[in-house]
């Protein structure tokens, strides 16, 4: 449960980082935003743990939840809460690359969420060299020739967990996100790769699309992943397609 409730306040900051004029536009009163905001962080604070983290014992993850939100809201780096935060997932980062907790299963997840807050607080460059060993590390999770894949097999681009079990959708979308922080473009060659995985976890017909799938349900909506034969979360439809839903789309 408590693990649940800093995910749930970390989340909402994120949310609320938004432009405040969006608030404006749509009539939100910006005083009640403020208020939101500042509880979030209050709450945030109060609820670190000394050793600077967030449910610290399942890995770097939350934490970095929590110091990405923080950042995005007016905290620095040199914040004494910030700064515990960091050096809580610096001490996450391993050998390989990643920043994740010996033993994980869900290594990728956590090395993309330990991104997404070392960058927001690399303004000085001071973690240039985590990020970019991190950077390394998420590509070689991406299916690819180095996994006998070529561009005609289903996993081809996708990213799974750490063990490099079947790639799927979830995974992918956060792989895709710290890239992007990382300052990767539309025409970087990972990003290339994902965006063929990508199209083809869509049930959509199109000329980037040749999974059987597409043509079951053709809504435009996505699903978990196309990979090894493929799988949805929401179940199958009537016809025996793979149901789209919320989360993945």
């Amino acid at each position: 449960m408590p693990r649940f409730r800093f995910v749930c306040a970390a989340l909402t900051l994120i949310l609320l980082a938004a432009p405040l004029q969006a608030a404006e536009s749509t009539g939100a009163s910006t005083d009640a935003y403020g208020t939101t905001v500042s509880k979030a962080i209050v709450f945030l604070t109060n609820a670190q743990a000394e050793d600077g983290s967030w449910s610290g014992y399942t890995g770097p993850a939350v934490t970095s939840m929590a110091t990405a939100a923080l950042l995005r809201h007016g905290r620095t780096p040199s914040d004494p809460v910030v700064s515990k935060a960091i050096d809580f997932i610096l001490k996450h980062a391993q050998d390989d690359g990643g920043i994740y907790l010996k033993g994980s299963n869900h290594r990728n997840y956590e090395t993309c969420l330990s991104v997404m807050a070392l960058s927001a607080a690399n303004a000085d460059g001071r973690h240039d060299k985590v990020l970019a060993s991190a950077e390394r590390f998420l590509k070689k999770l991406q299916w690819d020739s180095d996994e006998g894949q070529d561009q005609s097999s289903m996993s081809y681009g996708g990213a799974g967990y750490g063990s490099h079990s079947r790639p799927d959708l979830s995974n992918t979308s956060f792989l895709v996100d710290a890239l992007k922080q990382l300052g990767a473009g539309p025409e970087d060659e990972a990003m290339q790769k994902a965006l063929v995985f990508v199209s083809r976890c869509q049930n959509l017909e199109t000329e980037h699309n040749p999974s059987p799938h597409a043509a079951q349900v053709n809504d435009g909506g996505f699903y978990y992943t196309v990979a090894a034969g493929g799988s949805s979360q929401a179940g199958e439809t009537d016809a025996g397609g793979l149901r789209s839903y919320g989360s993945m789309t």
